[in-house]
């Protein structure tokens, strides 16, 4: 061979090697939001993930495994800022029965040793506790009453610091074995958690397993928990569940809640929110309606929110800062119009907020705004008229949803139309819970729901409108609609990783895959410079732009 063939040779194989490489980069590189609005994308459904079973209350994973009043179901969540952390836990045995006799609070101190070393627990936190029942005033329906219910506030941590604590009361000899945790870090436009897990409606399945031995790989510094935890509504107090409480059980005199899968729920979680902050947000199945119309206690008293410290009068809704990201929790299932105690609060909250210490302002509630699936279709439209308006205008980033059971991503949308400066808006519904996946769209042939069926049950009231494309008027598109920007239907859960005051890299993961497999990612931008945002806050909460 010449030499001139020789070189011409190599060149070939020189230049197919360059274009193999450009494709494999082209095709491994993550989009971003400058790029969008992206073309709506539907991956098909496969059907071989249908179902979803129950752990049984004989897995050794629920089961208790402590002795007397020795500390179970460990937990962490976040205060405000960086430098105060909540630690709580159970004392004590649940009872279920038609005879029980509670336990008092009193007996069993709250206390948190803690330190920098875990051989040197130098300080030491006292708190509060509590007890909760679940009552009914019929004949042949089982009462309940908690474990005692410990919550410990530790403050003036230091940030982005790695402490040891053990919890539980010294004189009875019940303490907890040492665990650890990471502070947040310091809020600045320069400091982020390195990833935060994000997840909705969990339950507790053999998925929701799958779900958090994917996610605990991932290895999160923050968890969010988007509502619908436990799922204890879809039983009757003995035990029995269903995926359809009313159409299983129509007969029963009251819609029952079976509270040991609570119990069960705290057991199986404790390795991880144990070490990594948990934040939640209530979801519809967390109302549990008592025979008094109390809603909401076992999730008000199983878990510390920072209402008091964020200005809020509910463990409904609350703030709180992750390093640069300051994350705003509101509460579907409340009131939320204008003239309501969480809109006002949420002003104040808006204005207080300072983008030059967090950029990042990221909103999280239970049913998304905006889904095209058929089940929930337009459900919360409600609350998103009344306050959607306010987050707009305070450059909310992105929102985190979920209660359908599916997962979806939008392009930036606001009022529908697409928005550079709207919000992106992440359903994440499907963490692993018994009830069924939602797999038809609203806008498939014979799937728009009838409008009747979309007004707010737990708020009242019907805003739910129909659209006009044209000259036509239509309640549903008849494609998906341009603010759909990817969906599948796959149980999973995302992690969000904060880059810098502009970028942050969002990835959704299958169960079904690798824990380093991707379902989807993009890269979420912030444009402060195109999108005016109020940026600094006055002593009376007004804001200059």
């Amino acid at each position: 061979m010449s030499s001139i063939a020789f070189s011409f040779l190599h060149f070939n194989r020189s230049f197919l090697l360059l274009l193999n490489l450009l494709a494999a980069f082209a095709y491994c590189r993550v989009p971003s939001t400058l790029e969008g609005p992206f073309h709506p994308v539907t991956v098909p459904f496969d059907r071989s993930l249908l179902g979803a079973v129950d752990l049984p209350p004989s897995d050794p994973r629920v089961r208790r495994r402590v002795q007397g009043f020795q500390p179970e179901q460990i937990s962490l969540s976040l205060s405000t800022t960086h430098d105060s952390v909540w630690i709580s836990w159970i004392t004590g045995e649940f009872q279920i029965g038609f005879n029980i006799k509670p336990l008092d609070p009193k007996t069993v101190a709250s206390v948190v040793q803690y330190g920098t070393s875990r051989f040197d627990l130098v300080h030491e936190a006292r708190g509060e506790s509590l007890i909760y029942n679940q009552l009914y005033p019929f004949d042949g329906l089982r009462n309940y009453t908690s474990g005692i219910i410990h919550h410990v506030r530790l403050i003036g941590l230091e940030p982005s610091t790695l402490y040891y604590y053990q919890c539980g009361d010294p004189s009875l000899q019940a303490m907890s074995d040492i665990n650890y945790f990471r502070t947040m870090p310091i809020s600045g436009p320069h400091s982020y958690p390195g990833k935060v897990a994000i997840v909705g409606d969990l339950g507790l399945t053999y998925n929701t397993t799958t779900t958090i031995g994917h996610l605990t790989n991932n290895e999160p510094d923050l968890l969010l928990l988007i509502g619908d935890v436990s799922y204890a509504n879809l039983y009757l107090t003995n035990g029995t569940g269903a995926d359809c409480y009313k159409c299983t059980f129509p007969q029963s005199p009251i819609h029952e809640s079976y509270q040991p899968r609570w119990d069960y729920w705290g057991r199986f979680m404790q390795n991880l929110i144990s070490k990594v902050p948990i934040m939640v947000v209530e979801g519809n199945h967390e109302t549990e309606e008592q025979a008094d119309n109390k809603t909401f206690v076992a999730y008000s008293s199983r878990f510390a929110f920072p209402s008091e410290e964020s200005g809020s009068l509910s463990t409904l809704y609350y703030s709180f800062n992750a390093g640069g990201i300051h994350f705003i929790m509101l509460g579907a299932y409340i009131n939320y119009y204008k003239n309501g105690e969480q809109y006002k609060w949420l002003e104040r909250d808006l204005a207080s907020v300072d983008r030059s210490i967090t950029p990042w302002l990221i909103a999280t509630w239970h049913p998304p705004w905006y889904s095209s699936y058929e089940v929930h279709y337009k459900e919360a439209e409600c609350m998103r008229v009344e306050m959607e308006n306010l987050l707009y205008s305070y450059g909310v980033d992105i929102v985190f949803n979920g209660h359908v059971h599916a997962y979806e991503r939008s392009n930036r949308v606001y009022n529908y139309s697409l928005d550079p400066c709207g919000p992106v808006h992440i359903a994440v519904g499907d963490g692993g819970n018994r009830e069924k996946m939602a797999i038809k769209f609203a806008d498939e042939p014979g799937h728009c729901p009838d409008p009747l069926s979309t007004p707010d049950h737990f708020m009242g009231g019907f805003c739910a409108t129909n659209f006009t494309f044209d000259q036509e008027s239509e309640f549903c598109w008849d494609h998906q609609p341009d603010y759909s920007a990817f969906r599948e239907t796959s149980f999973g859960y995302g992690i969000l990783e904060v880059k810098n005051e502009t970028w942050a890299l969002w990835t959704w993961y299958r169960n079904q895959d690798s824990y380093k497999e991707v379902g989807d990612q993009i890269y979420i931008v912030r444009q402060p410079d195109i999108c005016a945002v109020p940026r600094s806050v006055c002593g009376d909460f007004t804001t200059s732009i």
